[in-house]
């Protein structure tokens, strides 16, 4: 049996996601939700696959606390585009409870819901449901096996340390079967093994880009060595994602959206920093995190002119050979204006490069 998964851009058609936290733009949060799904209805149109929500409690980072609602907005407003959380942090959710909403929302979709799923790594947002970090690995194992067992049979009979569900039916069934793809996001190698050998697709944010290529064939190694398992977690995927994401935005030329990125850039990383602070990090990490150009010149973001990017982009693509490249093109205090033409010179003049497949 030979995988499906594709991963050299030159090869092989790459797909484009977003990937958004809703951070605070200093403006009215309902302003704010307002120019979201006007965003998505453009992405919808343009042939973007897939829009990826963070959840983040208790901060400006994360200004829609709850993916589920947001995301029914969102799917009644687009035809095409597929959405998700990213993640669930199962040990903030009853599992039941999830269990119930992702079926509403898949069924809403007609089948565009990817759930991403993990385990909260936030000891602040942990605290914040009154979670340790030593619970939250256990937790998220035991809410794992609820969720994935209420949405394929639609009955749940569990009993563990901290959960304890007696003969429950669920009639509500998720529209695709036997439930939406699962994501989990992780650098991680000892996760993308388990990952990988469960066919569950992933992006990470920050590695540079050697250290990403090592990620992906590790990845593809644990994938093929699993593809005939019948019983993988996600083994209905049949073309798992392993993308890259980047803070990304594009202008006319290179020095107008170096200018308006930075500036919008220092709005999101002070949302950033302030769960970390929240989190008490003292590593000192926050001081790079806010430095725009070290970041820009590590290949953390992506700026300038169509042209520039596209030679970027394909840099990045050639170099981790990934299969999904997912952009942060919403951050801090960009204006509506400012990131909807971003998006459409992306859109109209970089995607189209890497949307064919063409010889290596």
């Amino acid at each position: 049996m030979v995988g499906s998964l594709a991963s050299e851009s030159g090869n092989a058609p790459v797909k484009f996601g977003i990937f958004d936290w809703i951070d605070s733009n200093g403006g009215a949060t309902a302003d704010l939700y307002e120019q979201r799904l006007k965003f998505l209805e453009y992405a919808d149109r343009a042939g973007f696959y897939c829009y990826h929500m963070a959840e983040h409690q208790g901060t400006p980072l994360g200004m829609a606390p709850s993916p589920s609602v947001f995301l029914s907005a969102a799917f009644q407003s687009t035809r095409n585009l597929r959405m998700g959380p990213l993640v669930y942090p199962l040990p903030f959710y009853n599992p039941l409870r999830l269990a119930e909403e992702i079926c509403m929302l898949d069924n809403l979709s007609r089948g565009r819901l990817e759930v991403g799923i993990g385990r909260g790594i936030s000891a602040y947002e942990l605290d914040f449901f009154g979670i340790s970090v030593d619970q939250s690995r256990s937790m998220f194992q035991e809410a794992l096996d609820i969720l994935l067992m209420g949405l394929k049979t639609g009955k749940v009979d569990f009993e563990g340390e901290h959960y304890t569900f007696k003969d429950v039916t669920l009639p509500v069934r998720p529209w695709q079967q036997p439930y939406p793809p699962l994501w989990y996001p992780t650098a991680n190698p000892d996760s993308i093994r388990w990952i990988a050998a469960e066919g569950i697709s992933t992006v990470t944010h920050y590695p540079p880009m050697e250290v990403m290529r090592e990620h992906i064939e590790l990845y593809k190694g644990v994938y093929q060595e699993n593809l005939d398992r019948q019983d993988r977690l996600n083994g209905n995927e049949q073309d798992p994602k392993f993308g890259i994401t980047r803070h990304i935005y594009l202008a006319d030329t290179d020095e107008m959206a170096l200018k308006e990125a930075k500036e919008a850039f220092a709005d999101f990383i002070a949302n950033f920093n302030h769960l970390r602070i929240l989190n008490g990090d003292d590593s000192g990490r926050t001081d790079y995190l806010a430095d725009f150009e070290g970041r820009l010149a590590d290949g953390l973001h992506i700026v300038g002119s169509p042209e520039t990017v596209t030679r970027t982009l394909k840099e990045h693509l050639d170099t981790t050979g990934s299969n999904y490249f997912v952009g942060s093109f919403f951050f801090g205090s960009l204006t509506t204006e400012q990131t909807m033409h971003s998006l459409q010179l992306f859109a109209e003049q970089v995607m189209p490069h890497f949307t064919t497949a063409t010889a290596g």
